[in-house]
């Protein structure tokens, strides 16, 4: 599935992944979608972006990461006052779902990842860039 975003800007994705393959394979799938990637190994270098005053539209986290997890990178993120950035966790652990949703994810997905289930997360992030902006 190929989704289009016409008449702006890409969708700006931040994936936070600390293992190559699925840096790699999320990171194909979001460039499929037409969205503009940028990569951090850990939770404490998203939060460093964000920090420096990047702006997303939808960030990747994985769970478990060294220096800083998915969730408490979140934690950080929101407590800055992003709140319009929409926040996925994306885990194969079992418990991964709680830990995400408790401290402010708006979804979880279950690894691995498939792109039919990435498209219309995506799309959802379009539509809503498209309704802010009139």
């Amino acid at each position: 599935m190929e989704l289009k975003a016409k008449g702006f800007t890409s969708i700006k994705a931040l994936l936070v992944e600390d293992i190559e393959v699925c840096r790699l394979v999320l990171s194909t799938f979001l460039l499929r979608l037409h969205c503009e990637v940028t990569l951090a190994m850990n939770g404490k270098e998203a939060v460093d972006l964000f920090l420096e005053g990047k702006k997303f539209d939808i960030v990747l986290f994985d769970k478990d990461m060294p220096v800083m997890t998915g969730p408490e990178a979140i934690v950080k993120i929101r407590a800055m006052g992003e709140t319009d950035v929409k926040m996925v966790g994306v885990s194969a652990d079992d418990h991964a779902m709680e830990a995400f949703m408790s401290v402010g994810a708006d979804l979880f997905v279950p690894k691995p990842m498939r792109m039919e289930a990435l498209g219309p997360i995506i799309q959802e992030v379009i539509n809503k860039k498209k309704n802010d902006m009139v």
